[in-house]
């Protein structure tokens, strides 16, 4: 239903007004035009979702992976019908994590820019600092430094910060009557200067492709702009990655039932392996140190033909369990395999109660250190799959967010914080009015931390790369 939503970018009039009115193609028609297929992976849809920018549904942009001539490409998509394709924080945020996508992959770069550049009540959250919009065009200077090819479509209004996205691009193809480009708009000339001005004559398709030489394609249509785009991609001499035709078997047992498997109460741990046999090619998994550390379940399998090393929670990660998986996860760096986690962080222990036990915790967190070690310096492709709980120091241990993932998902029942709140001490029941109150500020966090651990809390901010249903995990 979210997902529905948000497709829906801006609402059903505002969706008018921009392809009745305005003569545009909605966003999601010019990814079909521009893709060979439907069958693209959308990064982070939820992005934006019920975050405090007033009546914004969602982050006025659409970014993804796809094929254009068989090239995987990474696309930025303004979708305009959201406040004019203007750029919130997260939209920075996500295109940033779109462009980091492109370069650690090496994948070419399609900009669709429709927008009318950044929210200026919002520029303390957009402008200054590293990780801001200024940064979208440091990652377009460094792509191009790597060889990575950008190439962008000028398919809209083009103002300000939008305007350097596709001056800065290889090649740029601007369309006829309904692109321009300018760093501030007829407006503002009429109040600098006094001048009545068009947009067409101050930033038009004709003056940009005639007389600026801002765009190197003139496009009588859109439907032209992305035939040419396609072309462009063509005569790239950027070779598309030979697709080995793999035959694979399906999984034993039916994908769906996972939707059956998702735990959704954390107080007690799902056997994995139960998961696996719906993921792995033919159901088939390679143990490595299979009666050793068993609340970490390590091993070799394929994924629709593809060799990949698995690093699935089975339980609390005990020191016998960090030490197997700090072993396993070096195997497969030395050997070049791809490794996916299943995070699915177990309910803690009680606190150590007697030195003997404190001598176990620490040894405990030894080997877990060890095993985050192993997994950030581990160089090979990581993807993380939230399945159940991602909670605390495992979530470093079983490659959350902060060891850099190449990508990282969740499942709708996931949760994601520091800690668990069901696990929070009580205080103590008392008629005196500080202890009430403690016990009332205690709640309170209790349900805030409730809210913010949820999986769409967590999508919406961009601190992974998307919800998707359990069935859908293989295909991702």
């Amino acid at each position: 239903e979210l997902l529905e939503m948000v497709s829906k970018g801006g609402g059903e009039n505002a969706i008018l007004r921009h392809t009745q009115r305005n003569k545009k193609l909605f966003v999601h028609e010019r990814l079909k035009m521009l893709l060979d297929d439907e069958s693209f992976l959308e990064l982070s849809p939820l992005a934006g979702l019920n975050m405090p920018y007033g009546d914004v549904p969602a982050a006025g942009c659409l970014t993804g992976i796809g094929r254009i001539c068989g090239v995987w490409c990474v696309f930025m998509a303004n979708d305009a019908t959201v406040k004019g394709g203007t750029i919130y924080p997260i939209g920075v945020k996500k295109q940033l994590r779109a462009q980091e996508i492109a370069m650690q992959n090496r994948l070419l770069s399609v900009y669709l820019v429709d927008s009318g550049g950044a929210f200026l009540p919002l520029q303390s959250e957009l402008f200054p600092d590293k990780s801001d919009g200024g940064r979208v065009f440091y990652n377009e200077a460094i792509m191009s430094a790597m060889k990575i090819p950008q190439v962008a479509v000028v398919c809209g209004s083009c103002v300000a910060g939008g305007a350097y996205v596709p001056t800065m691009a290889e090649e740029t193809v601007i369309v006829d009557k309904i692109g321009t480009l300018f760093l501030a708009g007829p407006p503002l000339v009429k109040a600098a200067t006094g001048e009545n001005v068009s947009p067409e004559d101050l930033g038009g398709a004709r003056l940009h492709s005639k007389v600026s030489g801002c765009s190197d394609h003139f496009a009588p249509s859109e439907k032209e702009a992305y035939e040419c785009v396609r072309n462009i991609i063509s005569t790239l001499n950027y070779e598309p990655l030979p697709e080995k035709v793999m035959e694979y078997d399906d999984p034993l047992y039916s994908s769906d039932e996972l939707l059956g498997l998702a735990p959704q109460d954390y107080k007690y741990t799902l056997p994995v392996k139960l998961i696996l046999s719906r993921l792995m090619d033919g159901s088939r998994f390679q143990e490595f140190k299979a009666d050793y550390g068993t609340t970490l379940v390590t091993g070799f399998g394929h994924v629709e033909g593809h060799l990949v090393g698995i690093v699935a929670s089975n339980g609390e990660l005990s020191h016998d369990a960090s030490l197997k998986g700090s072993h396993f996860v070096q195997l497969c760096s030395q050997r070049s395999i791809p490794i996916l986690f299943f995070q699915n962080t177990a309910p803690h222990a009680a606190e150590p109660t007697s030195i003997s036990q404190a001598e176990g915790h620490t040894n405990r967190l030894k080997a877990q250190a060890s095993m985050m070690a192993a997994v950030a310096c581990a160089a090979v492709p990581k993807i993380t799959i939230v399945i159940g709980g991602c909670y605390g120091s495992e979530s470093y241990v079983m490659c959350g967010r902060s060891f850099s993932p190449n990508f990282l998902f969740l499942w709708p029942n996931a949760r994601v914080a520091l800690v668990d709140s069901r696990h929070f001490f009580t205080i103590p029941k008392a008629e005196d009015s500080d202890c009430k109150e403690d016990e009332l500020e205690l709640s309170r966090l209790k349900e805030k931390l409730e809210e913010e651990s949820s999986a769409f809390y967590s999508s919406a901010r961009l601190w992974d790369d998307g919800v998707i249903l359990p069935q859908n995990t293989r295909k991702v």
